[in-house]
């Protein structure tokens, strides 16, 4: 099978159409939900075989619910469909989302092999809300496992592979949600993330995802959950192909929680001051940036400075070069049940040691990466106090100097990850890589992951855009600025396509 078989043939033109436009048109009678429905179930059965992104589905109980919504829009009026468009914005659409969170009926592992067998019998809050608005959920995603790895495989649903690469990885820990979307099998899901566990996903695999303010979108009902301050660095937020989405999602999956993000002020992308850093300053456990992606932000502030008048100024924090260290210094101090208790599915904590013993022949029923972070939670529990407490100072430090450079108005362009996706299990050789998206998470900023093209062997660039807390409507404004001047999802999707087919030079 070739590499690019997911993009060999063209998608049904209504996999091309954002989830906003799609609910527009089922209001208008122009598409039937039935109808769409079937079209996205045939696009995961033609596209799973080789990605292994969807983990289990509600085909047949969606499709009656589908039906359902298609006699119901046939019995309303003109203008009782219309006002839809604000008490159901999603009414039809369906969705999907990483199998840590809850959807009734359906399984809530984790990845976890102890819960293989549990099944959902309630909706994750965030589950509720979209169903709330009209969305139909479809199926449940690949994840890491214990969602705390930044590749997506697992000994209960096996690995995920990258739909632009079967060989690449799709990132973690919403790898599986990630991939369905970004292979056209999905068009809006479901994503959580404690160190970039949205935004990785999404950068790999050519799409947008957005790590909303902390205590903004409810986390509860996935699996695991977040205690102490950790509850603020895990955020639940949207992923999805266009950025027309991304607004409307948000609002939909945090309920009253938008209030405080006034994501209905326009926002005047050219009146915004824009900083650009090309990467975090050096750090001998992090790689540096690649070329590619350095040229891809930078044809990112040409675009904006070309087309809207705005300059990005370049902007160098040296804080940024101790990021890794700041984000496992705040994730140690604000822990409260250990990792390896998590392991042991809150029942007893797994012995990482013995568990690696095991792996070595073949009898461990946890993967590499969760029983390496099992052992490096272990040895991070003597790191000496002091130590610890000079980055939790230098982290506040940094989150109060970016607060004072973006203000109301002001927005950073940041690295999504210091390359393109790897190949499978790489990502063991480089561990400590995820830090280019992890040290957001402890400085309590929202940050929109938007792709900006392909790399010369076709793996899909991108780029983070950084606000001040609570002033996510300006990444979500710059995010769709940027599809519009780079061409977002449609353009990867259309080269990929040409250079399958050889039509491409």
């Amino acid at each position: 099978m070739s590499n690019n078989h997911v993009f060999q043939t063209p998608v049904h033109g209504y996999l091309r159409l954002p989830a906003s436009t799609l609910a527009s048109k089922i209001r208008q009678l122009e598409i039937g939900v039935e109808e769409l429905l079937l079209v996205f179930i045939d696009r995961i059965y033609a596209v799973n075989p080789g990605i292994n992104a969807v983990v289990a589905d509600r085909f047949s109980d969606a499709l009656q619910e589908a039906k359902e919504i298609d006699e119901m829009l046939c019995e309303m009026t003109r203008e009782e469909r219309d006002e839809l468009a604000v008490s159901k914005p999603f009414f039809g659409v369906p969705f999907t989302t990483k199998e840590s969170f809850a959807v009734r009926g359906l399984p809530n592992s984790g990845g976890l092999v102890s819960r293989r067998d549990l099944v959902a019998d309630d909706d994750a809050v965030v589950v509720r809300h979209l169903r709330l608005a009209g969305a139909i959920p479809l199926a449940v995603s690949n994840c890491s496992e214990l969602s705390m790895w930044w590749e997506s495989a697992n000994k209960v649903y096996g690995r995920t592979c990258n739909p632009f690469d079967f060989s690449k990885i799709v990132g973690g820990s919403s790898g599986g949600e990630g991939a369905i979307i970004g292979a056209a099998g999905s068009v809006i899901g479901i994503g959580a993330d404690i160190g970039g566990s949205i935004r990785m996903p999404s950068f790999f695999n050519g799409i947008f995802g957005h790590k909303p303010s902390p205590d903004i979108v409810p986390n509860s009902g996935q699996f695991p959950d977040a205690t102490g301050n950790r509850q603020q660095f895990l955020c639940t937020g949207p992923m999805c192909r266009y950025a027309e989405d991304l607004k409307p999602l948000l609002s939909v999956m945090a309920g009253e929680g938008a209030t405080s993000l006034n994501l209905d002020d326009t926002v005047d992308v050219s009146k915004l001051r824009i900083f650009t850093i090309e990467d975090c300053g050096g750090n001998f456990l992090v790689s540096n940036v690649a070329p590619e992606l350095k040229q891809a932000q930078l044809y990112v502030c040409q675009q904006l400075e070309e087309k809207l008048g705005v300059k990005a100024e370049p902007l160098k924090i040296d804080k940024f070069a101790s990021s890794l260290e700041i984000w496992t210094s705040m994730m140690s101090s604000a822990a409260q049940k250990p990792f390896c208790f998590y392991l042991g599915n809150q029942e007893a904590s797994v012995n990482p040691y013995w568990e690696l013993m095991k792996a070595c022949v073949g009898l461990s029923n946890h993967t590499i990466p969760a029983i390496g972070l099992g052992i490096l939670e272990k040895v991070e529990s003597v790191t000496p106090k002091g130590v610890l407490e000079s980055f939790l100072q230098i982290g506040e430090e940094l989150r109060q100097e970016l607060e004072s450079i973006l203000g109301e108005d002001g927005i950073v362009l940041y690295p999504s990850h210091p390359s393109p996706a790897l190949n499978h299990n790489q990502p063991l050789l480089f561990p400590f890589n995820f830090s280019y998206t992890a040290i957001f998470n402890v400085l309590y900023l929202p940050v929109t992951q938007c792709p900006v093209g392909l790399s010369q062997s076709g793996l899909p660039l991108g780029v983070q855009v950084v606000a001040a807390n609570n002033k996510d409507r300006l990444c979500l404004a710059v995010a769709l600025e940027i599809e519009r001047l780079c061409g977002g999802w449609d353009r990867l999707y259309s080269k990929k396509l040409n250079m399958a087919l050889n039509l491409e030079q």
